[in-house]
């Protein structure tokens, strides 16, 4: 698989749009994985998993392929002590041998060249280490959106990359290495008003390849129905997606 760059052109929307992790995904990360763990966080745009994942462990290296979300990161700003940024694809990283405690990848590894990225968790990962990697496919609609949204998902269909393939198969393509260690079933929620639910949309790496192939916005075109199907665009309505998790562990 060659490794593309499908959200530097939408890294700032990106950093605004997409919703964080619910705490018992790392709960489940935390049961394999001490307190004190070095972690390598490859694929990590702009921070929606780094704060939660230096909440929890001694230090995270998060890396991005893509200089626009590393600028992005919300580390920059925060200054935090136990994180440090690069610009690194998952492919190679300047992280030692056997260095890190947890290889953690959020919603990204579909775009990695996935044997390569196995072979460097295998290089950087300490034995008994543990390579945690998760992702969300489509969301449920909220009530009474299925008119508004099926149409734009229409739209849009081909214009998703192939990569997207692997993640509505929740990963189950890929030759795993280490042993499968077993992690639950997870739904990821967030309560946002209209104008975050739209800019959500925005984010999508189709929505840039749609604008790139037609020069049609997406959203735009479909705005007014998503407007009227979710009502007051001030009310709160929740959204969710499920959330699937893999663990495995270094012998």
């Amino acid at each position: 698989m060659s490794v593309q760059d499908h959200f530097s052109g939408v890294a700032q929307a990106y950093a605004v749009a997409r919703p964080g992790y619910p705490a018992a995904l790392y709960d489940a990360i935390a049961e394999h994985v001490p307190a004190t763990a070095h972690v390598w966080e490859p694929g990590c745009g702009s921070g929606q998993a780094t704060r939660d994942l230096a909440a929890r462990f001694a230090h995270v290296h998060a890396t991005d392929p893509s200089a626009m979300q590393v600028a992005q990161h919300w580390a920059h700003r925060e200054r935090t002590a136990n994180v440090t940024l690069a610009v690194e694809p998952a492919e190679h990283t300047w992280l030692f041998d056997a260095s890190v405690d947890l290889v953690a990848v959020a919603q990204a590894m579909h775009w990695f060249d996935v044997p390569a990225f196995f072979a460097e968790c295998d290089r950087v990962l300490r034995p008994g280490g543990v390579l945690a990697a998760w992702g969300y496919d489509d969301f449920d609609m909220p009530d009474g959106m299925a008119a508004a949204i099926e149409p734009f998902r229409a739209r849009i269909e081909a214009d998703w990359p192939p990569e997207r393939r692997f993640i509505k198969r929740h990963y189950a393509d890929f030759d795993w290495p280490f042993d499968r260690l077993e992690a639950p079933a997870l739904t990821l929620s967030v309560d946002w008003p209209f104008d975050r639910f739209v800019g959500y949309l925005s984010s999508f790496s189709a929505v840039v390849q749609h604008r790139a192939r037609t020069g049609e916005d997406a959203v735009a075109l479909h705005a007014d129905a998503l407007r009227e199907a979710w009502g007051d665009p001030q009310a709160v309505r929740t959204v969710t997606w499920p959330l699937f998790l893999h663990l495995r562990r270094k012998a």
